[in-house]
């Protein structure tokens, strides 16, 4: 823990002591807020994507094509890839890391998401552009994570 965070943890816990003094109703309650505000920062309760495993069954047409491996890189707030190029009919595999904060990724028009250290593979079926986004909030550049999957 940095010395900030362990200033304002500090700073939390004179205060506790302080409202405790004062009654019990109000310490409870600001026992609950700390306790809510906590859950809320740390991102707890993020439910593990299940459909990560099942797209990744291939049929033995699709598995005998060779993947295209791309592995994009997250960090808050930006993707060390904007743009991704890959053909029609590829077997697509995309793998999520995270460097830096919590971030996930939803690719729209295949309906695909990918959470860190997690591998969707899928065939690149449809021809076009497709947005993919972080799709966990992760702060004020959020909106900044964007980009395109381009199918030709």
């Amino acid at each position: 823990m940095n010395n900030q965070a362990t200033t304002r943890m500090q700073l939390v816990f004179k205060w506790m002591a302080w409202i405790c003094g004062k009654s019990m109703k109000k310490w409870l309650l600001s026992l609950g807020l700390v306790f809510t505000a906590v859950i809320i920062v740390t991102g707890c309760g993020v439910k593990e994507d299940t459909t990560a495993a099942s797209s990744s069954i291939q049929t033995d047409a699709e598995a005998s094509r060779e993947a295209t491996v791309i592995t994009i890189e997250a960090k808050n707030f930006a993707f060390n890839q904007k743009e991704i190029k890959v053909k029609k009919g590829d077997n697509v595999s995309i793998t999520l890391k995270n460097s830096q904060g919590n971030h996930a990724i939803h690719i729209d028009g295949y309906n695909k998401d990918i959470r860190n250290n997690k591998t969707v593979t899928f065939v690149a079926d449809q021809a076009g552009q497709f947005k993919f986004f972080c799709s966990i909030m992760c702060g004020s550049g959020h909106a900044d994570m964007v980009g395109t999957i381009i199918v030709e």
